[in-house]
Formats: C-alpha cells, sequence, structure tokens
C-alpha cells in the first residue's frame, strides 16, 4: 500500500493532501501528560512500549496521516560520549558542552543498532500496530543544529560559542561536523531498516545562519546525510526553521521534501523551488489558538496558494505548543481533509 503522504512526498498525485502535525506526540494531549507525570523524558524515548505508545496517541484523537516516532534529535549525543539531561523546566542541558578540539577527538562515531536499539524496536512495535494503515516517520536533527546544542550545553539565543568555534577553531567545529555526520547517516539508517517509511532532517537551529555561512558551514554536510540514505529508497524531508534566506539552495540537497516555516509565504515558495521538491508546511502554530472557523479558513488560503501544483503536506511551521487545545490541532486537521480535496484526472 502506498500512502498518500509517501505520493505526496515524491509529487504524485493524491486524492487529498496528507497532513500531520510536528510535535503531534506532546505535552498538548492530556494522555501524554498523564504518562509523563510517572517517567522522565529520557526512560520514555528508551523504553520502546512507552515511546510506541506515545507515537500511536494523536492517531486516534486528532486523525493525522503520519506517525512520527517519539524520540529526540538528541538521541545520539550520549552514545556519542557526551552527556545529556533533560528537564521540564530547562529542556536538553548537556553539562559538559564541546568547547575544545581535544573534547571533539574523544567523541565516539556509534553505532545505532549496538547503541540505540530501542529506537529501532519502538518503530517496529509502531509498524505492526499500524497494521500498514499509516507510514511511520523517522527523523534526526541536521548536524549544525545538533552541534549548537553539543557546545552551547543548552538552547541558545545567539549560538555565540557555537559559531566561536566555527570562524575561530575550524578544525576542532569540521571534525565535530564529520563526527555528527557519520553518526547521523547510520542513525536514520537503523531507523529505516527498522520500518520507517520516510525521514525528517530537522535544521532547527540552521536559520541563525546567515546565506553565506550556511552554505558553506553546514549544507555540505545535510547533503552527505541525504546522499547516505538515498539507496534506501525513502523519501527524506528537509525542515529548516528560518530557511527562507536559503530555499533554493535547500531544493538542490538531494531532499525530496522543504518543510517551511510560517514565514515563508506558501506560493513564493512553490514558484521559487519549481517542480524540484515537494513542500511540507506551513500554518504558524499559534494559528491554533484561534477559533476553528478561523483555522479552516487559513487552511482554505493554504489550499489556494498550493493551487494545482502536485507534492503538498500540510503541516505547521514549527511544533505544536504544549498548552495547545487539542480538538484545535483536530480542527485543522478536519479542515485540511474537506477542503484539500482534488481530483485529478
Amino acid at each position: 500500500m502506498t500512502h498518500r503522504l509517501i505520493q505526496a512526498a515524491r509529487r504524485q498525485p493524491v486524492d487529498r493532501a496528507p497532513v500531520w502535525i510536528m510535535r503531534q506526540a506532546g505535552r498538548y494531549l492530556p494522555e501524554f501528560r498523564a504518562i509523563r507525570a510517572n517517567m522522565d523524558f529520557l526512560s520514555r524515548c528508551k523504553t520502546p512500549e512507552i515511546a510506541a505508545e506515545l507515537t500511536l496517541q494523536p492517531i486516534s484523537r486528532i486523525g493525522v496521516d503520519a506517525a512520527i516516532i517519539f524520540s529526540d534529535i538528541l538521541i545520539p549525543v550520549e552514545p556519542m560520549g557526551q552527556k545529556l539531561t533533560f528537564t521540564d523546566s530547562k529542556g536538553p542541558v548537556l553539562p559538559e558542552p564541546i568547547r575544545t578540539l581535544a573534547q571533539v577527538e574523544a567523541l565516539r562515531v556509534p553505532s545505532a543498532d549496538e547503541t540505540v536499539p530501542f529506537l529501532g524496536e519502538a518503530i517496529k512495535i509502531v509498524k505492526r500496530e499500524l497494521a500498514g494503515k499509516l507510514p511511520v516517520i523517522g527523523f534526526c536533527g541536521a548536524p549544525w543544529t545538533i552541534a549548537a546544542y553539543m557546545i552551547e550545553g543548552t538552547g541558545s539565543r545567539n549560538y555565540a560559542w557555537i559559531k566561536r568555534m566555527m570562524y575561530n577553531e575550524p578544525q576542532a567545529f569540521a571534525l565535530l561536523m564529520d563526527k555528527l555526520t557519520e553518526t547521523l547517516i547510520d542513525y536514520l539508517r537503523h531507523q529505516i531498516t527498522a520500518g520507517a517509511d520516510i525521514v525528517q532532517i530537522f535544521e532547527s537551529w540552521g536559520g541563525a545562519l546567515s546565506r553565506k555561512d550556511y552554505l558553506h558551514y553546514e549544507l555540505p554536510y545535510v547533503k552527505r546525510i541525504i546522499a547516505g540514505i538515498q539507496d534506501m529508497g525513502v523519501p527524506v524531508v528537509l525542515y529548516m526553521n528560518g530557511g527562507g534566506h536559503v530555499l533554493e539552495e535547500l531544493a538542490d540537497s538531494g531532499a525530496d521534501v522543504l518543510g517551511v516555516d510560517w514565514k515563508v509565504d506558501l506560493k513564493d515558495a512553490f514558484d521559487r523551488v519549481g517542480d524540484r521538491v515537494a513542500l511540507q508546511g506551513n500554518m504558524d502554530p499559534c494559528l491554533l489558538y484561534a477559533s476553528p472557523e478561523r483555522i479552516a479558513a487559513e487552511v482554505k488560503a493554504m489550499v489556494q496558494a498550493v493551487g494545482d501544483r502536485p507534492g503538498h503536506i500540510f503541516n505547521l511551521g514549527h511544533g505544536i505548543l504544549p498548552d495547545m487545545d487539542p480538538d484545535h490541532a483536530k480542527a485543522f486537521v478536519d479542515a485540511v481533509k474537506t477542503y484539500s480535496v482534488k481530483q485529478y484526472a
């Protein structure tokens, strides 16, 4: 069975646009919070049965067209040799940030099969439970985005530490990016082997780079990751928050789909990328605070912006916010199913 998400990713005809929501297995769902109350974040990621349960929660509740495996972009960091903790108040914290060449040299390029077998097991459980009804999305972070956490030690506003290494310690930076790239290729291959039908690369913080710097310091590594998994035959989504200034270059990355944030005009994005890639997105997550009628009107406008172009996957322009009303998320999904119906000759 070929799912409409996979068809749209390959710019093939679909009966309607597929829809899923970034961070759809998350804190906005009361059933998610019930599990979170008794188990810390990393334990949830590393317990296949729990990760699978969290992955499946939005399927019946929201009605999305795909299941994205419950995990985190920083899961590969521990196997590489860096300590990682999560707190509900601060999110990820890496208490020993990577700041020197010696620290980078000490990092490993781990085998995902050996170090994160729980991830593949969770994907297998989800695949079994879905029984072919919906596709499963695997994912990883992009090298610069993960490196930002590794070097900054947590989230950042100015990314001063990573840019300091990037500009002043090119040998250390390049070695870190090489190690991350090889780690992430293996990490995605592990997920695809376990059954992921499509994978997404999250370039969450790449928008902090200028166009010149992104093309020089990051895009070559992203291209290597995509090239390193293309033989496995699954579509690749490259999502970049704040990537409007490099859209054309992202379209030539080898990815099948570009995920765009809400600051990019959808019609303009299609005009800029032509027939090179499909597009995913890009409603402002805060629009889900609006009434269901307002949400539906925005979906209609997005459908009109896409027109008869093939290859559009509905999503938000970033992750769903943790205090969102699940009924408003469902209103978004329902509106897509209602207004994106298309007939192809």
